[in-house]
Parts: C-alpha cells; sequence; structure tokens
C-alpha cells in the first residue's frame, strides 16, 4: 500500500510541475506530460518495472476519448464522413505501410517481418494528436477533421492488422506455438478455437448488441439510476458503460477504443449525453496524462545512448516517410495550404496502439526482442516529437496567407457610408439594425458559406477577407463614415484597427471585444467604441435579476446604467496602465488601481443614486 501511495504521488507531482510549466510555455500538455514521464523514469529512476503495466491501464484514456468523441458525432455525420475515412485513411494506411515495408527490406529483413514493422508504423497517435487538436480549437477545422478520419480508420485497421500478424509468424529463438499458447493463457476469449465464420458470426453479433443497448436498454436503466438522485451513481453507470463494452470487444478480438466509439455515436441523440460527457471527462483527462506521462518513462535511453545515430536517424526517417505519404494524399485530393500542413504535420508519427502491436508480435514471434527494443524506443520518440510538430505548425500557419484556402474574393460594386467587416452572430445584429433603420452596409465576411446564407436571405454581402489592405479599399473605406469590427480572431481584429486608423485617421471605429484584455488591445489600436461580446448581455441579465428582486423597472434600469458608467470609466483608467508586455497578473500598478475601483463602485453608484432621488 505504502509503495503504491508513493507512486501515485509521484507521478501526480510530475505531472503538476511539468504540465503547468509546459502550457505556459506554450508547448501544450501533451509535451508536459511526455516531459514529466521522462524526468521521474530515464532521469531520475523514481518509477521502474510498473510504467508498462501502469501504460496498459492507462490507454484506457484513450478508450474514454474515443467514447466522447462518438458522443459528439451523430450517425448522419459519421456516415457522411464514409468517404473520407475509405480515401483518405485507407490510402495512409496503405501508401504508409508499404513505404516502410520496402524500407525493412532495403535494410535485409525477411518480407514477413518488414511487413509487420510497416503496418505497425503506419499507424498514428490518436491520443496525442486529438487532445492537442482539442487544446489548439483546431478540431473542427478542415484539416483537423481530415486527421479525425485518419485517426478513426487507423483504430479500425487494428482490427485485421491483429489478424494478420499471427500468419507473419518467423522464428526467433522461441517456439511460435509456446508463444501463441502464453498469449491465449493470459488473454480471455470467446472467439478462441471457432472455425472463421463462427468468429465472424460472434464479432458481428458483439458490434449489433452494442448498438441494441445502446438503443433499447441505456435510456430505461439511466430513468432506473437516476431515481435514486445521487450523482456518484451517474458517475459509475457512465463508467460501466464504457468498461463493459471494452470487455466485450476485447472477448472479440475487436478493438475496445472502436467499440466504445460505436456506442458513443448510438447515444450521440439521447437526451443525457451531457451528463454521461461529464461524468466521464474527468477520467478521460487523467488516464490520457498517465498514459502520456509513462510513454515518456518507458524510453530506454540505454538502447539510444548505444546507438543514437540510429535510433534517431530511423525516427526521422518515419516522421518524413510519414510526412511524404499525407503530402501526396493532400496533393491527390486537393486540400488547400493550411488545412494540408496540419493534416502533413499532425500524424506524421506512430501511435500508441503501436505498444500493442509489437507486445502483441513478440508473443507471436513476428519480430525479435532487439527489433522490438528498436521499434518501441522509436515510436516512443516520435510520439514525443510530435507537440513538436504542431509548435512548428503554429509558426508556419502565421506567416501562411489565407489566399490558398479560400476562392477570389468578390468583386465590390457598391459602396456605403458602413463597413461591416465579420457577419457572425454580432455583425449579423448590427447589420440588421442598420438595414431597418434605412441605412445601407458593405458587408465582407471571409467565410463564403456564410456570405451565401446571408444572400439566400435577402441580405447582400462581399466574399473576401476584411483584412487584406486591397478588399477594404475595394469596399470603400476611404470614403466611409463607419467601420465595424467584428471578428472572431481577435489578433486579427486588432490589426485591422491598426491599419483601418493608419488610413483614416478621421474613421469612426466600433469594434467588437471578446474581453478586457481584447478591450486594451483594441483601444491602443484606435478604436473609438468598444463592445465587449457578453457585457451588455450580462447587465440586461443583472437588470432582470434585481427587478424579482424587490427593485421597481426604473430603479433596476437606474442601476444598470450607472453600473455601465462606471465600468466604462474605470476600464479607461485600467487601459492606461495596462501593458502588453507584461501578463495582467505580474502587473502592479495594475492591480492596485483595479482594487481601488472595485472598492469605489459600489460608493459611486449609491451616492449617484442619493443624488437623483434628492433631486426629484
Amino acid at each position: 500500500m505504502e509503495s503504491f501511495l508513493l507512486q501515485a504521488t509521484i507521478y501526480l507531482g510530475a505531472a503538476l510541475i511539468a504540465v503547468p510549466v509546459a502550457v505556459r510555455l506554450g508547448l501544450g500538455s501533451v509535451l508536459g506530460y511526455l516531459i514529466a514521464g521522462i524526468f521521474i523514469g530515464p532521469l531520475f529512476g523514481l518509477v521502474g518495472a510498473e510504467t508498462t503495466e501502469l501504460q496498459h491501464f492507462a490507454e484506457f484514456g484513450v478508450v474514454m476519448m474515443l467514447f466522447l468523441i462518438g458522443l459528439e458525432l451523430e450517425p448522419k455525420a459519421l456516415w457522411a464522413m464514409r468517404s473520407k475515412l475509405i480515401n483518405l485513411g485507407g490510402l495512409q494506411i496503405t501508401l504508409s505501410a508499404g513505404l516502410i515495408t520496402l524500407g525493412g527490406l532495403f535494410f535485409g529483413l525477411n518480407w514477413q517481418t518488414a511487413l509487420a514493422v510497416g503496418l505497425i508504423l503506419s499507424l498514428s497517435s490518436t491520443a496525442i494528436v486529438l487532445q492537442t487538436l482539442a487544446e489548439k480549437g483546431l478540431m473542427n477545422s478542415n484539416g483537423g477533421r481530415s486527421a479525425f478520419s485518419v485517426l478513426l480508420t487507423q483504430d479500425i485497421a487494428v482490427i485485421p492488422m491483429l489478424a494478420l500478424l499471427p500468419l507473419l509468424a518467423v522464428a526467433h529463438g522461441g517456439d511460435v506455438h509456446h508463444a501463441d499458447d502464453a498469449h491465449h493463457a493470459a488473454t480471455l476469449s470467446i472467439v478462441e478455437g471457432l472455425p472463421a465464420w463462427g468468429v465472424t458470426l460472434v464479432t458481428l453479433g458483439a458490434v449489433a448488441a452494442v448498438v441494441l443497448v445502446g438503443v433499447f436498454l441505456i435510456r430505461p436503466l439511466f430513468f432506473f439510476v437516476n431515481g435514486a438522485h445521487l450523482r456518484e451513481l451517474h458517475t459509475a453507470f457512465a463508467l460501466l458503460i464504457v468498461v463493459g463494452i471494452a470487455v466485450l470487444m476485447t472477448l472479440v478480438g475487436l478493438s475496445p477504443a472502436l467499440g466504445t466509439f460505436l456506442a458513443g455515436v448510438v447515444l450521440a441523440n439521447s437526451e443525457f449525453r451531457h451528463q454521461l460527457e461529464s461524468d466521464i471527462e474527468p477520467f478521460k483527462g487523467l488516464l490520457l496524462g498517465l498514459f502520456f506521462i509513462t510513454v515518456g518513462a518507458g524510453i530506454n535511453f540505454a538502447v539510444l545512448f548505444g546507438n543514437p545515430g540510429l535510433i534517431l536517424g530511423l525516427t526521422a526517417a518515419l516522421i518524413f516517410v510519414k510526412w511524404l505519404v499525407l503530402y501526396i494524399i493532400g496533393r491527390i485530393f486537393n486540400m488547400p495550404g493550411k488545412e494540408a500542413m496540419l493534416f502533413r504535420l499532425s500524424l506524421a508519427q506512430a501511435g500508441e496502439f503501436g505498444f500493442v502491436l509489437i507486445s502483441f508480435a513478440i508473443q507471436q514471434s513476428v519480430l525479435g526482442g532487439d527489433l522490438a527494443e528498436t521499434l518501441l524506443l522509436v515510436v516512443a520518440l516520435s510520439m514525443l516529437f510530435t507537440p513538436c510538430l504542431f509548435i512548428v505548425y503554429d509558426l508556419i500557419e502565421k506567416r501562411m496567407t489565407d489566399d490558398t484556402d479560400q476562392p477570389e474574393a468578390d468583386e465590390i460594386d457598391e459602396h456605403t457610408g458602413i463597413i461591416i467587416a465579420g457577419i457572425g452572430r454580432f455583425g449579423q445584429v448590427v447589420n440588421r439594425m442598420m438595414q431597418t433603420a434605412g441605412h445601407p452596409t458593405t458587408v465582407l465576411d471571409h467565410d463564403l458559406e456564410v456570405i451565401k446564407l446571408m444572400r439566400r436571405f435577402g441580405f447582400k454581402g462581399f466574399f473576401g477577407d476584411p483584412t487584406r489592405p486591397d478588399v477594404l479599399h475595394a469596399a470603400g473605406i476611404d470614403k466611409a463614415k463607419v467601420l465595424v469590427v467584428s471578428l472572431d480572431d481577435k489578433h486579427a481584429a486588432v490589426n485591422l484597427v491598426k491599419y483601418a486608423r493608419r488610413t483614416r485617421p478621421d474613421l469612426h471605429i466600433v469594434a467588437r471585444a471578446h474581453d478586457r484584455v481584447h478591450v486594451y488591445e483594441l483601444y491602443a489600436a484606435g478604436a473609438n467604441d468598444i463592445v465587449r461580446e457578453m457585457f451588455d448581455s450580462s447587465l440586461r441579465a443583472g437588470r432582470y435579476v434585481l427587478e424579482n428582486t424587490g427593485m421597481t423597472e426604473f430603479e433596476a434600469h437606474e442601476f444598470e446604467t450607472l453600473f455601465y458608467k462606471e465600468d466604462r470609466r474605470a476600464l479607461r483608467e485600467l487601459a492606461d496602465l495596462w501593458d502588453p508586455e507584461i501578463p495582467v497578473i505580474d502587473n502592479k500598478p495594475y492591480i492596485e488601481k483595479a482594487k481601488i475601483l472595485n472598492s469605489e463602485l459600489e460608493t459611486n453608484i449609491v451616492s449617484q443614486i442619493q443624488s437623483r432621488l434628492e433631486k426629484e
């Protein structure tokens, strides 16, 4: 017990130190977990042989992650992805496995071993890629969705790979049948000994069982459990769903991750989907973090330092080969610049299923011990370098223009006194209000689908990137009276305000801000009126609360107005103390002034209300 508590303390302590530091440095949480594992494992030797066992347990985090992803995908959405699953995923696996197999033959491996290595290294890391895409908000981008399609195809492909590997068995100083017997002795299976048609029927039956249980049984069970009104039972029920399906898939030789993903898709339209997400999410995050730590702790530096040139060279070759394959696929399917770059850099590594397949290949005498050690190290190092590839993407993405990602901008054939840059939820309201008041507007947006939707409802808009000077001048910024900046990208909004202010010092600029810091950035850039996107709606909500706590409508309205004016005055004063080079939490003059203004807020409002009442 004491040993378990000590190990838990080491793993948790390492994560709590390394991950926040990595996130603050912009490296992402995944690289933080990997670095934590390297420190407590190979560098300081604080953890040992239990790492491998922990890794098998922590792989359950991948299973939970795919269950949560399935909950976000309706069956219609999954069916709509079928072409990407077959085309992108199928091509990636086939080309990667083929090239790596040829490389193995070049290095003198027999064809069975070379093919096994090709299949194992053709897979990418579902855990690292999806976690990083989610953190960076890239999951819903075109490149992110394409990467997800390939990863899902790879998870499905693990099943035939597990079936094929025993057929590639060759002698490596051990008996194939003994290894196979040892494997089956340690693994429960309900398809062992069945003929091929029997295995197929049982497998299809297991998949059908998952679907039927999700459709007909989960809902009444959830209401039964909900009747106890105990939160911990909801959590237990969610875990039971995931664990039970994973066990069933394991018994029939299928991937647990695939089974739970299928269950998530089946439950995507259920009314308790969000409850399941909230119950599973904490476990998923902790187990994924533990998995990444064990990957870092499992890196065998003795083997690496024994032949660093070979190991690093093989790792670099693997990343290059997979990058090349993904580049070819991107060109075949005409992926635009940023999408293709994200697609290539996010999948150019080996994956966690590589550990599973290498272990299985050793048991089946497909791989020898020395080769397996080398492959394990190559897989781990390629996963370790993946967060660095995402950092490279961030650097490249900032320097890439959107010219390759978008069609040509519209020719703007009319000029008005009001230009609205960005027609999302914020810009739409402004545009409708202007149209109702009889003021024509020139609407610009870089999302072609949004412009098409506007036109369908009878509103005119022009497709084009509002941050491009040529588009702005074509829209008539030289003669416009007002520019409304309502872009989702905070950095782009600030740059647009700066350019517009330099071009037209007399132009009135109304800008949408996401938060207080964005207000300061827009204020420094030269915006005249800055509207925080949530502030006005929050004021209205606060007024309604006051009306239902005893105030009259007039009193609540007066309080709302005064609060708005005081907050606006305080924001102006704080803007003068804000320094973009210093984090707000480290800006002592700013914090001291904020404290003073907060303490004055209530006093000033009350005194103004009393003054107004005395005048009446």
